[in-house]
Order: C-alpha cells, then structure tokens, then sequence
C-alpha cells in the first residue's frame, strides 16, 4: 500500500508526491518496489529494511540516509506472541519515504493520532521522532498485555501441573528480550539522530527529550516484568515439581494400603496348612483383618499428612 501525505497537521493525502509531502508505504507489491527504483533510492536500502532482524541505525549512501528503527507487534504465532520489526525512513533533501514490508499497526496509529490530535510534523527530523516516540508508546501498551497474561498464569498457579503453562510464560518471556533488545537499539539510534542533526537546525531538544523518556520509561518496564516473569517461572517449575510429589505420595500411600489386605489374602491362599481353614467365621476374621490393617494404615498415612 502506497500513500502521499503532507507534512503539517492533519496529514491530508496526495494523489502523487509533491513537495513537503511524505510517502508511506507498507507491505509493498512489486509496483510499489518499482517505483522507488525509479526514484533511484540506493537498492541497498530497500533490501535492508526487508531483513526481519535489521538493527536500528543510520547509514549514509550520497545524498540518501536510511534510518531503521523497530516497532513492536502482536503476532498469531503461539511461540512468539510479540516481537519487533523494522521501520525504514529513507531521505534525500525533500523526498521523505516510510518503507515497511510487515503488517503492523504502529505507522497507521501515528498518522491517526497526530491527525486527531492536530498534531504539526514540520520536517522529517520530526517525522522520525514522532515515529521513534510511537513505537514507546506501542511498546508499552503490549507490555500492559504481557503482564496481564503473567498475572493471569499466576492465578491458577498453586493448583498447575501441566507445562502448557510454565512454556506459554517462556514464550512471553521471549517477547521481553525482544523488547529489550529494540528498545535498547532505538535508544542507541536516537543519540545517533541527535550527533547527526545537530547543525541542521532541525533538533527540537523539548522533542528528543520526551522520546528519550518514554523509551526509558518502556526499557525500565521491560526490566521490571522480565524480573517478575523470571521469578514466576522459577516458582512455577518448583510448584509443579512439588505438585508432581503429592501425586506420586498419595499413589505410593494408596498401594501400600491395597498390599496389605493382598498379603493377608496372599498367604491363606497357599495350598498349606494355615490356622483357622477349618474354622466357619475363618473368612469374616481375615476379611475384618485386612480391614483393620487397610483403616490403620491410612489413618497412619494420615496423621504424617501423606494423604
């Protein structure tokens, strides 16, 4: 998809790119890759930011600078429920382009919510700031996901045998050091922005320093959770093994308390002389025997709380 919008408030569409305008494109078509081509944007670029694990930074081709920061999103793949991807801003003077070959949700919300907001992006410096500032603040709303599903494994975590449980808590805990990991980057990327811009006169500083806190603020968030969900790992692999205890406590109680009764049966089934085999109420007493030792065995078992 392939859009024109004009910097400013409001973002009002284009039909084709004029100046003081930017072109956003996501997920792009062949068409889509033609046209920047024509632009001569340097091919490198295009492939860069087509890589699932590019690394936020800045490169510098002629005339052309590529920026790739990553953006946080919810998947449908049970292993990995979130992770990140890259964003690519490609400039050359006026020409402004967002590239982006995945489905996400953080550039479409930055076009609503700065139009809602009348919100002015004058130059690109801002454009990628905003984006930067964007890609904070989605990342700390997955995180307010991600702990919810953490507080929700904990509540049926006294009871949990099952490792469907302590694997889908590995797998968010996978998603943090994603986020980690992005956040860091897009961290290191904006000290880069500020060196390179400094004599531009493009730095807003009331700006960079309203990024850099919202992405302190998600980094320290990600360091809380990740303590928290590594601490809940630990006590939910120390509660199933426990768990798995009782069970085998309780079944090795309960064939102790069926031997007995079979041992009695055991030996006067033997084809020997026993006491009593002549006797009438010889059956009755070894019934009531092996209840007796049955009952006796489990109130022991019982009182050393093995049942």
């Amino acid at each position: 998809m392939k859009e024109f919008l004009l910097f400013g408030k409001n973002f009002t569409k284009c039909d084709q790119w004029k100046p003081g305008c930017w072109v956003n494109i996501s997920c792009p078509d062949q068409d889509e890759l033609d046209y920047l081509r024509n632009l001569d944007v340097p091919e490198s670029f295009i492939t860069d930011i087509s890589d699932a694990d590019e690394r936020p930074r800045t490169e510098i081709d002629g005339d052309w600078l590529l920026t790739v920061l990553r953006v946080p999103r919810q998947t449908s793949d049970d292993d990995i429920p979130f992770n990140t991807i890259p964003v690519g801003v490609i400039t050359n003077g006026d020409l402004v382009i967002v590239l982006c070959y995945y489905k996400n949700i953080v550039v479409n919300d930055f076009i609503k919510y700065n139009s809602a907001k009348n919100i002015e992006i004058p130059n690109k410096l801002v454009l990628i700031m905003r984006l930067i500032l964007s890609s904070a603040v989605w990342f700390l709303k997955y995180l307010k996901i991600i702990n919810i599903d953490i507080n929700n494994a904990e509540d049926g975590l006294e009871q949990s045998m099952h490792n469907e449980d302590l694997l889908r808590l590995r797998n968010l805990q996978k998603s943090l050091v994603y986020f980690n990991t992005s956040i860091r980057g897009n961290m290191t990327l904006l000290v880069r922005l500020r060196t390179l811009f400094q004599n531009s006169g493009l730095i807003d500083k009331d700006m960079i320093e309203d990024v850099d806190i919202e992405l302190q603020q998600a980094l320290n968030t990600v360091k809380v959770y990740s303590d928290i969900l590594s601490g809940t790992m630990d006590a939910f692999a120390s509660i199933i093994s426990n768990n798995l205890n009782v069970i085998m406590k309780r079944m090795t109680s309960t064939s102790i308390i069926l031997m007995l009764p079979t041992f009695i049966a055991s030996l006067y089934g033997m084809n020997v002389a026993l006491p009593f085999e002549h006797r009438a109420w010889a059956f009755t007493f070894i019934a009531a025997l092996c209840v007796l030792f049955s009952v006796g065995a489990f109130f022991l078992f019982r009182r050393i709380k093995w049942f």
